[in-house]
């Protein structure tokens, strides 16, 4: 089941509503949230705005199985739902331009925290990082199409090694269309209630440890 909640326009009503931050994020921004797992990440925003009909969250996996996979996702997701958001589920990152929802809409602001492409190999092989890559390339390439004029693409990333190998900026500098605007320290305690998963296997709702990460922050050439 899809919950739809229709994004409020772009217009004077947008402009006359009390701004409310968190972080990088604004309760003006409309924000499309990729990869989401237990929604966490998306209910610490709804919560901090005290409002998500600007927010569109999304799962790669069906309602069912975020359900049951994550013991936090129902609770969350009836936070979103409460506070207006949309909530989709089935969304994959490299065809989300083509789902009937997304399709012909821009964001503002379009999010995705740790990508992953699921744990097939060790972290630091060749072959594990190229599907990671590939994960991020295709991410890229589906939001650059989704972008507002003026708005951004942002990507949490883990920044040691093996991690520093994906060269996250490099996959954005192979679409000339985009350009990095900032590299920004990311850290865990500036979103409360916000909880990082693995998202694949056994211990899918378990933590990962961050430790060095930054928010990679892409806009359009010009």
């Amino acid at each position: 089941m899809v919950r739809v909640n229709l994004l409020r326009n772009h217009g004077d009503a947008r402009e006359e509503e009390e701004e409310k931050r968190i972080k990088h994020y604004s309760n003006l921004h409309r924000m499309l949230l990729v990869g989401e797992g237990d929604f966490s990440f998306a209910a610490c925003l709804a919560q901090a705005f005290g409002s998500a009909v600007n927010i569109v969250a999304t799962s790669l996996d069906s309602q069912a199985s975020s359900k049951m996979l994550y013991k936090r996702a129902s609770a969350n997701m009836e936070i979103l739902e409460g506070l207006g958001s949309t909530i989709l589920h089935d969304v994959n990152a490299h065809t989300m331009t083509q789902h009937p929802v997304l399709k012909h809409k821009s964001f503002d602001r379009i999010v995705f925290n740790f990508p992953h492409a699921g744990y097939k190999g060790h972290d630091h092989s060749s072959s594990q990082i190229q599907r990671h890559q590939e994960l991020v390339r295709g991410f890229l390439k589906s939001a650059r199409s989704m972008l507002a004029k003026h708005g951004e693409i942002h990507v949490t990333h883990k920044t040691a090694y093996p991690f520093s190998k994906w060269e996250i900026e490099k996959l954005a500098e192979e679409d000339e269309e985009l350009c990095l605007v900032e590299k920004a320290e990311f850290s865990e305690s500036d979103y409360p209630g916000y909880v990082n998963k693995r998202g694949d296997g056994l211990w899918c709702d378990q933590k990962f440890p961050i430790g060095q990460c930054s928010t990679y922050k892409f806009a359009l050439r010009g």
